[in-house]
């Protein structure tokens, strides 16, 4: 099914106002979600209109209005997302053995909205409901190099924006550009020990039918008990398929991905 141009502009829209700590201004919106002026402020006029957008006069800026609160509720009533995710969480679990996880980008942090626990793992700090940067979690990784890279320069501004837990991870956009370059070249994010010392992650990124990253599944194991970051990573990749299919992605070749895990 093609896909409708401006319901596209409206949802970036939409989505680079929800990532921003504040209201901002519509030159910005235009320069970073990469509309024509004209077509931004003709979106953010409709989106006025409805209630999605608010405009502060005094400021000359833009932000959420109360009708994305309300859909931001509604969703939450709904959790369509961990009861579509659920069941390809619990079989990753059944297969490789360890902790996994299901988590979203809200700003410069991540929240995690699922877990399942292998049977004898020990607990973790990434609970249901927990938030933390998303720079160092190896779910916020395959997220944020799934954006382009002007929005994660509007995330990560200037180098108060990079917190540390364990004062391990990157501490500068140079860095982390760096790193998300790996992440791509790689297919997957890694992190080891930046969030928890001992422990160590893989994740990649769920994206849906406009390939925008909407969550990212991660799989968390001792650093001790590690397995090969690959094979692993391809079972993630598997998981974050199915789950981006059931939200209505067009996943091209999950049967040869299913084979080369089941091979490795």
């Amino acid at each position: 099914m093609a896909v409708v141009p401006a319901a596209a502009q409206v949802l970036a829209l939409l989505r680079y106002l929800s990532g921003q700590s504040g209201p901002v201004r519509a030159a910005a919106i235009s320069r970073d979600v990469g509309l024509p002026r004209s077509t931004t402020y003709h979106l953010l006029h409709t989106l006025i209109r409805d209630g999605f957008v608010v405009h502060l006069p005094e400021e000359g800026r833009y932000g959420l209005g109360l009708s994305a609160y309300e859909l931001g509720s509604g969703y939450s009533r709904q959790a369509p997302l961990q009861r579509l995710a659920r069941v390809p969480l619990t079989q990753l679990v059944d297969r490789c053995g360890h902790n996994a996880h299901l988590a979203v980008l809200h700003g410069r942090e991540v929240i995690y909205l699922l877990e399942e626990r292998a049977p004898g793992r020990p607990p973790l700090v990434t609970d249901v409901g927990v938030r933390l940067p998303a720079h160092l979690t190896a779910s916020g990784r395959a997220m944020l190099a799934e954006l382009p890279a002007a929005q994660v320069r509007a995330l990560f501004p200037d180098p108060s924006a990079f917190v540390l837990r364990n004062d391990v991870g990157p501490a500068s956009i140079t860095a982390l550009r760096a790193l998300l370059d790996r992440t791509r070249k790689a297919g997957f994010a890694e992190e080891d020990g930046e969030v928890t010392p001992g422990f160590s992650s893989v994740a990649v990124a769920v994206r849906e039918y406009l390939r925008h990253p909407v969550a990212a599944v991660a799989v968390t194991y001792p650093s001790g008990d590690a397995p090969a970051a690959a094979p692993l990573a391809a079972q993630i990749r598997r998981t974050a398929l199915e789950i981006g299919r059931r939200l209505g992605a067009r996943v091209p070749d999950t049967e040869g991905i299913a084979r080369g895990a089941r091979a490795q």
